[in-house]
Formats: C-alpha cells, structure tokens, sequence
C-alpha cells in the first residue's frame, strides 16, 4: 500500500500511529516507501482503543499549517470514522487506505463538512 501511496506522490505533513506493534509498524513501512523520516512518525496515544468521536478529537486538534496529515490505528474504530466522513465507505478491510479532500480551512471543520473527494483501496482490490 505504501508503494501505491508513492506512485500518486503522496507526501505527509504529518504522521499519526497509535502505540500498538502492528499499527506503527504498518506507518513505518508505509513512511519508508514514501521517503519519510521513521522519526517524523508521532506515536499517539489517543488513537489506541476509542471511539470515532476521538478519533475527531485528535484531527481537529492538528495545526492547520498542514495540509496532509495520515492516521494509522485499528478498526472498527477507523471504518466508523471513515463512514461518518462519507457514507461512501461501510468497511475498511486490514490495511485499507481511505483518502479524504476536504474543501475546509480549518480542520475544527473535519466532521462537519463533507469531503470533496473519497477514495478507498486496500491490498486485495484489483
């Protein structure tokens, strides 16, 4: 998935992993295809074992001087996210990328908005 990222040149601002073994371990292969730095990965507590509202916590609390900005944590909590930001997504299989553009200044506004773009891939998509 993170050579796919990088074939579209996707380039982070940020990037947020919850503190579990198998979800920073996914961002830091997915940083190193991108040619980020393994220390520019921010390990967030916030991110292990919540609720989509948290999940919202923690991107409205990003400064919004980034533009970028990549979450890696668990399901089911990551598809409830996912589907309150477009109902376009309903599952979010193991390693799936969901992609949001929002026409949005803030990201306070992340939630409240709908996206202008949606993308979903994963590994087994053809």
């Amino acid at each position: 998935m993170g050579e796919r990222l990088a074939q579209r040149s996707v380039n982070p601002d940020l990037i947020l992993s919850s503190p579990a073994m198998r979800a920073l371990t996914t961002a830091e292969i997915v940083a190193k295809k991108l040619g980020c730095e393994l220390s520019d990965i921010v390990v967030d507590d916030r991110l292990y074992a919540v609720e989509a509202d948290d999940l919202l916590d923690v991107i409205h609390a990003v400064d919004d001087k980034l533009r970028t900005v990549m979450l890696f944590g668990h399901n089911p909590e990551l598809t409830e996210l996912g589907h309150r930001l477009s109902t376009e997504i309903t599952h979010m299989p193991t390693c799936a990328i969901a992609e949001f553009t929002f026409d949005a200044k803030s990201w306070l506004n992340i939630g409240k908005v709908k996206p202008v773009q949606v993308s979903l891939d994963y590994p087994k998509r053809s």
